[in-house]
This record gives structure tokens, sequence and C-alpha cells, in this order.
């Protein structure tokens, strides 16, 4: 089922975590980007939304920490072409003890599309036992923070309805 639709600017509007240009590489026989490579995209989107969460690679190789996505619901909107310019935003939902619910929206600048969703819940994890664990408690003041700027937002994310932090 296809997602409402949600307004570029209030997407832009996001704080954008990662940009890339799309390689030669990630073409497929249809002549536009592989689905395998928009969760490639979304992967590497991730570890920039961790660090403004305070979760670097530092701080999880310190802690013995790390997260584990738990769940995803990856929506294609617009098709994204070999050379095209795209940019991943994200938003937050919901933070429980161990979790949080977010989604990242990727925009094709270079036809002005919002291409993607990609929804997640995402879990801490203490690496040491491998499983979850809560967030640290500065982590979670990081979080919240963030997520009371996210719940201000005058929009609807189109979310699943299926998965929950």
């Amino acid at each position: 089922m296809k997602p409402p639709p949600v307004a570029l600017d209030a997407v832009t509007a996001l704080p954008v975590i990662y940009h890339t240009i799309i390689p030669p590489a990630y073409e497929d026989e249809n002549g536009h980007m592989n689905i395998r490579w928009y969760m490639a995209v979304f992967d590497d989107a991730g570890y920039p939304l961790a660090a403004r969460l305070g979760l670097t690679p530092d701080y999880h190789a310190q802690h013995g920490t790390g997260g584990f996505d738990l769940e995803h619901h990856i929506h294609y909107l617009n098709e994204v072409l070999i050379g095209d310019a795209v940019a991943v935003y994200f938003r937050l939902f919901k933070r429980t003890a161990k979790r949080t619910h977010y989604m990242m929206f990727m925009v094709n600048e270079t036809r002005g599309t919002l291409a993607a969703t990609f929804e997640c819940v995402n879990s801490f994890a203490d690496l040491t036992v491998r499983r979850t664990a809560p967030y640290p408690d500065a982590i979670a003041q990081t979080i919240d923070a963030l997520l009371a700027d996210h719940k201000k937002l005058a929009w609807q994310a189109p979310i699943c309805g299926v998965m929950d932090a």
C-alpha cells in the first residue's frame, strides 16, 4: 500500500544526515538504482544518525555497545537513476528504555522528488552479552530532546502502522 503523500518541503525541513551520488555499480537491468542499494544508502545514513544521538563508533568501542535493527519497512516512491544526488533526512517518533522508532526519507535532489522512505525500530545493545539494553542516561536525554522537537512538527509522517518501539 502506498503511503500518504508528504510535502517535499516538510521533509527537507528535517535534519539532513547523509548525501551521496548514486554510482554506476548500483544500476540494474532496468537502468535505475537496484532495490538492494536503497537499503545500502539507508544503512550508510544510519551511522551519522546514530552519531547525532551520541552513539559514535568511538562511544561503542569504549563501552562495548552497539545497535540492533529489529524491523524495517521501505516504500519505493520514485526511481533513482545513476548519477543522481540523494540526501537522507530523519524523523524520530518514539523512544522506550531500549528502542527508538524513526523514519528516514531519501530525497532525490537531482529530480526534486521523495524517492523512498525507510521506517525502523532499532535497539541499543550491550555487546558484551549480545542483548538489548537500556540507553545510558546521557544518550536518552539527547534522544528525548530531539524527539521533543520532532513531536512539534505539524505533519503526519507516513508510518506503516504495524511497527512500534
